[in-house]
This record gives structure tokens, sequence and C-alpha cells, in this order.
């Protein structure tokens, strides 16, 4: 383990490079492994929002069908193992160490060469493709980092892109507007290969579709392709009926809550579908259906506890809090709530609190164990301006009291604002995802 330890404090190390949008160094790197993104296929899925939940749910169908899978996601919540995955499971720590010592020779070369160093998630993605080819991996789920056009992952080829909606993120690297931010995730879309588009913004879905008739990328709608009615749904899921135009699925259980997963349950098997058109893949829909609910993606809308209910969801943008309060709705039954938040100090924190309105009762505000860690007083403030009481204390603290007054009061608890505070959450109650 401790060899682990200093290998991933190496890899850590390279954060300090910050981040660095383009190609030529990842290419460089996989160069120099031999190619590894070339020996499996790969679904490269884009988004601003709902990205991952897409990913985990095309994973775990493909895993249900019998097919050996790489995943590839970021961030991690609690340890760097999460981001790579084979076959549902993790990538071991002894793997990790070496996949890490191979990186940094490579890393070293290609610094030499380009007179540049190569970033923490540069390295990462490159070790995660050495590590699919190591294990036969025949597929890959592959998320993009940050954007998409200049993202380290767009160095593959994919079978088929993905992208989720979009909203406004990341601004300083991806543009001030919501069609200059669709432009950079439009960049995934690779000439003659399938888009998937899943339920957004119309200004980005024009971009999107103009992209992919200038790349003569055949266009999937996935709005336009799928048809989900909810039978039935609560805090820990729900049960939906889904059509598409090419089968019948009958009802399947969607163990993620709210209308968003609902969209992205239309992404994900629209993928799915195309997948087989292009890969000659042929999924039965009990193989579907047994996948979808499967399906786990940690500190997204996570029940943590149901008396009284703890939730821990990662949202840390308005776009993902409006998400997250919508979801609050449907499924509290109208009960007062109380929010958890830490955040990062680049985010929108009025935007963000904007979101809950007159749902939210109290409000207690915790640090992050990060040096990008939002003050105290600045979340005070949001809060305040809304109407809500505002406390500020530790995390444990915070739980303790919330869960005492929400069994008071009959109320929901949600810890959000960050995938730190979550992953923060998960170690704490020892939930491993």
């Amino acid at each position: 383990m401790g060899d682990n330890s200093k290998a991933l404090e190496r890899l850590y190390s390279r954060q300090a490079f910050g981040i660095k949008p383009g190609l030529e160094v990842i290419e460089n790197l996989l160069k120099k492994l031999g190619n590894p993104e070339r020996s499996f296929g790969v679904i490269h899925v884009a988004g601003t929002n709902g990205k991952g939940s897409v990913c985990a749910m095309i994973d775990s169908v493909l895993r249900a069908a019998g097919i050996t899978t790489g995943l590839y996601t970021s961030p991690h919540l609690i340890s760097f193992n999460e981001r790579i995955c084979v076959g549902g499971k993790q990538i071991e720590d002894s793997e990790l160490a070496e996949l890490i010592g191979e990186s940094e020779r490579v890393a070293e070369e290609v610094a030499r060469k380009l007179k540049r160093e190569p970033t923490f998630f540069e390295c990462a993605t490159a070790m995660a493709f050495q590590h699919f080819r190591k294990k036969g991996v025949k597929l890959a789920v592959v998320e993009v980092g940050l954007g998409g056009r200049l993202d380290a992952t767009n160095a593959i080829m994919p079978l088929v892109s993905v992208i989720t909606r979009v909203s406004l993120e990341h601004m300083l690297y991806l543009g001030k507007d919501i069609e200059s931010i669709a432009f950079e995730k439009a960049g995934i879309i690779k000439q003659g290969r399938p888009v998937v588009c899943g339920a957004t913004d119309e200004k980005a879905l024009e971009v999107i579709r103009r992209i992919s008739k200038e790349r003569a990328s055949p266009f999937f709608n996935a709005a336009e392709n799928v048809s989900v009615r909810v039978v039935s749904g609560d805090m820990s899921g729900q049960k939906v009926n889904v059509e598409t135009s090419g089968a019948s699925y009958g009802t399947m259980k969607l163990p993620l809550a709210g209308a968003h997963q609902v969209e992205n349950l239309s992404t994900a098997i629209t993928a799915l579908e195309v997948l087989g058109d292009v890969a000659g893949i042929s999924i039965e829909p009990d193989r579907v259906k047994a996948g979808i609910g499967e399906t786990r993606w940690a500190g997204r809308f996570q029940l943590l506890g149901k008396d009284p209910p703890l939730i821990v969801d990662g949202a840390h943008n308005p776009g993902a809090a409006k998400v997250l309060a919508d979801t609050l709705g449907q499924v509290s039954g109208g009960k007062p709530v109380g929010l958890v938040v830490g955040m990062c100090g680049d985010k929108d924190v009025n935007g963000f609190m904007k979101s809950f309105g007159a749902m939210v009762k109290k409000l207690w505000v915790v640090p992050l164990k990060s040096d990008r860690n939002m003050p105290e007083g600045r979340i005070s403030s949001a809060g305040k301006v809304q109407g809500w009481d505002v406390a500020a204390t530790s995390l444990e603290k915070a739980i303790s009291d919330a869960e005492a007054w929400a069994r008071n009061v009959s109320g929901v608890v949600c810890v959000t604002g960050s995938l730190f505070l979550a992953g923060e959450m998960l170690e704490m109650r020892s939930c491993k995802p």
C-alpha cells in the first residue's frame, strides 16, 4: 500500500501543471504506449450534466450482456481507483502502481520532446486506456473530463459519440454562452461516426446538429427515439415503461431518482441501439432491463438513510441545482428540506441557492477538505438572501444537527454543493462507491 501511495503522490503532483487543453501531449503519450486506445471500441460521452449517469447505465447494460467493459469517469469521490473500472470492478492498488510507473516513464520522454509536462488528467487517461488493453476490454465507456474538443479523452476514435444536456459551465475554458459550450462538447463528433444527443437547450441542439451534418455523422435525437412513461417513483428510484422506434422494453426498474434520470435513460438506450447498429452487437431487451436495474452511480441523489431521509448529491452548478431541486420536489412529498452545503470558490453560489427557493428551511454551511473551498461567509450570505435559517459548522456536527431537525419536523436532509463534499460524506458513512 505504501508503494501505491507514493505512486499516487507522483501522479497527483502533476495537478500543479494545471489544465492545458489540447491533444498533442495525450497523442504522444498514447503513441509511446503503443496506442492502447485502438485495441477496443469506445462509446464517448460528453455533456454538462448527466454524462456520468449515462456512462454508468451504458456500462451496466453492456456488462449484463456479457461484454468485457472498461469504464473511465472523473472525478473520483473517495479513491482514484474509482476512475478506472473493468467489468464493474475498480482497478487494484497493485495494478495502479504499475500503471503510474509506466505512465511516468513515458511522460518524461514526452516532456523532453514537447517541452511541456503532461498533466494529471492526461496521464490518468493514458493509464486508463493502457489498463483496458491489458485486461482485454472489448468496449470502453469513456466520460469526457472537460468540454470535449480539446479534452484528453478526445484522442480516441469512437464507435458512437454521445452528448448529454448542455448548460453553462467552466466558462473560462469553454466560452461565455450556450452555443460556445455546445461547440466544445460537439468536438467529440468524428467524421462519419454517429452521434446521439440527449434532451438539451434548443440553441445547443442546433450547434450539435450542424456539426454532425458538417462531419457526415448520423444524428440521433434521444427525445425523438425513446418514449418513457414513469409508472411509480420514490427517493430510491423509479419504475418506467420504455418504448423506442425499434423495440419495446416494457416496464423496468431505474434505481436513480428524478425526471433528469428519465432523460438520461433515453440517451443511454438510444446510444445502445445505435451501437448495436454500427458494431453489430445485438443486446436482448431482457439484458437491457437487467443492466439498467443494476445501475449504480454514487453521490448522485444517493439515499444514505431513510429515518430521516438523508440524500447526498454532487450538484455544484445552477443547472444541476435546478435538477436536484426538481427531484426533491417530486419525491419528498412537500416535506421541508434542510441543506448541508460546501462549495468550491469558483462556483456560482447565488445561482445555485436560488434553485431551491421556499422548499428549504435550514442551511448548514460546512468547509470542504480542499484548497478550493469557498469561504463560509459567501455561502451563508447566499442562503440568507433566500430567507433561510443558516448555521456554519463541521460536516459531522451539521449532519447530526440536520438529522435531529429532520426527525423533529418530518423533513429531508440533502448534502450537496460539491463532489468533494459528496466524497467526504460517503467516506464518513463508510459507503464505498
